[in-house]
């Protein structure tokens, strides 16, 4: 069974979860985490829509395959169509916020990366996005002013702020559309900021969003 999309009040929109278009180093702390560049325009992947999962089950991981990762990250519910637009038009096709863990095979991706082949078998596997359920937009928020949290057994992990990233939304919504047309169904992620690690077995995973959004789940051991 396919993903549904949900709003917190039980509300459904759309019927199915289209595709997951990401960007990474959107904060420039993870990048130097990483020991990576920091980028000069977005770099962009997907992930497809059988990668999302509900955040609020357990979250259940590939293990046998190394390290797996824990990236938190503001998510995007495209409501309309766009294709080639303005930061401006790009904001108000955006009908949802909500968070998103971006599972990454660390091991995996670190091995392509080496032999510069494609990493999506790193990121896009199955169950790689759980997915929470998104606070319904009414009006465009101040973007800069979002906040949001991980705490693995109860120790904050990371703190996202929405002023710390490179590609503020509007703009990256934007630019995505340039190179994929959004539908409705669609998700955005938006990049994980610094403090990205090892997710551990049988850990308590709490998450927060301003605006509202609280979700607390654990890793199956």
């Amino acid at each position: 069974m396919r993903f549904v999309p949900r709003f917190t009040d039980g509300q459904a929109f759309p019927d199915v979860l289209g595709k997951i278009v990401c960007v990474g180093r959107n904060y420039a702390e993870h990048a130097r985490e990483l020991d990576n560049p920091v980028p000069s325009e977005p770099l962009l992947f997907i992930k497809p829509a059988t990668a999302a999962v509900p955040l609020e089950q357990p979250v259940s991981a590939p293990f046998s395959r190394g390290e797996v990762h824990y990236e938190t990250e503001l998510s995007l519910l495209i409501g309309e169509e766009l294709s080639n637009v303005t930061p401006e038009q790009a904001e108000r096709g955006i009908v949802g916020i909500g968070l998103a863990l971006d599972l990454t095979l660390r091991d995996v991706q670190s091995r392509l990366k080496e032999k510069g082949h494609p990493w999506e078998v790193a990121k896009a596997f199955d169950g790689a996005c759980p997915l929470s359920a998104f606070l319904p937009l009414a009006e465009v928020p101040n973007w800069a002013l979002l906040s949001f949290t991980l705490e693995v057994d109860g120790e904050i992990r990371q703190e996202g702020r929405g002023s710390d990233m490179l590609f503020p939304v509007p703009s990256l919504v934007a630019e995505m559309s340039r190179h994929f047309t959004l539908q409705p169904g669609d998700v955005v992620l938006t990049g994980t900021p610094a403090g990205v690690g090892l997710l551990p077995r049988g850990a308590a995973l709490s998450f927060t969003l301003s605006g509202g959004l609280e979700v607390a789940t654990h890793v199956v051991d």
